[in-house]
């Protein structure tokens, strides 16, 4: 039975609708990894529309690497597009439900999880903690039986604009934040509302690992940009945002995850101009901003925006209360007015009880002198990480904040044996090509200093040596 193309649907051009066809059905798993696709006049046929249509979209999805072909075969589905989703006895499911591939990682229960950077509940002063949760409720009676809006507390989004206003310069008025449930939210909600199919996005490699996921499900093909310690190659950048004209730029520029880089602040002033010049959003994710070893970061890229090209998301749960979830999105009100929008259809605002309780935790006095505490503590635990680790010949960077250390290992260690035998000895880590928008980076691995106390990460790492020492030759474990 022939199916129809409309010529007419959004005023979509006719091999971009066939491209949108092909790339769902290698999406549904209908078509998997290295099989052959029909061929240009088979799939015309089907659809009733003109070769040369087919042809335009297959090149187009050759371009964008979700195929490839071989001469006089064919055109084959590409093994590294990581496009199909896990198959699931529901066939509904499996249609529309796309995979994180870091939370599958977050999910395997282990005695030594180098795999979740978030800060060690022990190095949180958990009994004050208690102490503010009864004074809220003090304060706040009705606060159970209340919904938050949709925006968020305003009490907490006064709060949060004198503080982004005294420390980084942001100059910003309540209505222009907006409160999450942790960052992840956030990158969601400004993928639903900015990204359709064909969309270029630009991410870091490597990037945060949901990040890819988020931006793929919606359709957009991703574009990589290298990182490196001294930040961005400038040049490139702006040749790629001249050649491509990318919808937005994701970027975790201060105590970059997985690597810890950290953007200098001469690159950030350019990156704006940039982004004004060539109509390109940056979507700067800063999540690490407090947890510096030396001195303070430079300032976040929102400070030098004033055109609305920067829309900026600070995340509060990894090192001051995860488990309240807290989050917020800057941004001008042309964007804003959307993701409120979007965030009224997923739900009726993040919950009030949490913002009303980081409000007065986060901004206390003693909580403001324990972050000087933290950043004490982290630093020795990245120091004895690197301790640990220095009689391997493995190569790092020492990063001056953060939670991760990003390491290269021996070019012939075979990564999906190292991690299955990991998990045997109760050990997580976060293999480096699931934070590569490409999946190549299959020698490096992060791993976080943050969540185990010093005795488990000593023997987590005798483990992980002994396991990596297993399986790679002998002559080469010592070499990266």
């Amino acid at each position: 039975m022939k199916k129809e193309i409309s010529s007419g649907t959004l005023s979509e051009k006719l091999f971009e609708q066939v491209y949108d066809y092909v790339l769902e059905r290698i999406r549904r798993g209908e078509w998997k990894a290295d099989e052959k696709l029909p061929s240009v006049r088979q799939l015309a046929v089907e659809l009733n529309v003109h070769r040369l249509t087919v042809f335009k979209a297959y090149q187009l999805l050759k371009q964008n690497q979700h195929v490839y072909v071989k001469d006089k075969s064919g055109y084959y589905v590409q093994s590294s597009s990581m496009l199909q989703v896990a198959r699931q006895d529901d066939p509904i499911v499996s249609a529309y439900v796309h995979k994180s591939h870091l939370s599958e990682i977050h999910q395997v229960q282990a005695a030594y999880q180098f795999s979740i950077a978030l800060l060690d509940p022990n190095l949180l002063p958990n009994l004050y903690f208690s102490e503010y949760v009864k004074k809220v409720f003090d304060l706040y009676p009705k606060v159970l039986g209340t919904y938050s809006t949709t925006q968020g507390d305003l009490e907490l989004r006064e709060a949060l604009c004198h503080y982004f206003t005294k420390h980084y310069r942001f100059f910003l008025s309540p209505s222009e934040l907006l409160i999450t449930s942790g960052s992840q939210e956030a990158i969601d909600l400004i993928a639903r509302v900015l990204i359709k199919n064909r969309d270029v996005v630009l991410l870091e490699r490597p990037t945060y690992s949901p990040a890819i996921d988020v931006f793929r499900r919606q359709g957009a093909t991703t574009i990589s940009v290298e990182i490196h310690p001294y930040g961005y190659d400038l040049e490139e950048v702006e040749r790629l945002m001249q050649q491509h004209k990318p919808r937005l730029f994701y970027l975790n520029p201060t105590f970059h995850n997985p690597t810890g880089y950290v953007v200098p602040a001469k690159q950030r002033k350019r990156l704006v101009e940039l982004a004004e010049k060539y109509h390109c959003l940056l979507v700067e994710d800063d999540p690490c901003r407090d947890i510096y070893f030396e001195e303070e970061p430079p300032l976040p890229l929102f400070s030098y925006d004033t055109a609305g090209y920067v829309i900026y998301i600070r995340s509060f749960s990894k090192y001051i209360a995860p488990g309240l979830s807290i989050a917020t999105v800057a941004c001008r009100p042309a964007c804003m007015n959307y993701l409120l929008k979007a965030k009224s259809l997923a739900d009726s605002g993040s919950p009030l009880l949490n913002q009303k309780i980081f409000l007065h935790y986060f901004f206390s006095e003693r909580m403001q002198q324990h972050l000087a505490k933290l950043r004490t503590a982290l630093a020795m635990r990245k120091e004895l990480m690197e301790a640990e680790l220095s009689g391997t010949g493995w190569e790092w960077y020492s990063p001056t904040g953060g939670f991760n250390l990003w390491i290269k290992l021996p070019v012939s260690t075979p990564m999906d044996t190292l991690l299955s035998k990991s998990i045997e000895q109760s050990i997580t880590f976060v293999p480096g090509s699931i934070c590569d928008p490409v999946r190549e980076l299959t020698t490096w691995i992060r791993m976080s200093y943050s969540f185990l106390n010093d005795q488990q990460m000593r023997e987590g790492l005798k483990r992980f040596i002994q396991v990596t020492k297993e399986i790679v030759p002998h002559d080469k474990c010592g070499s990266a």
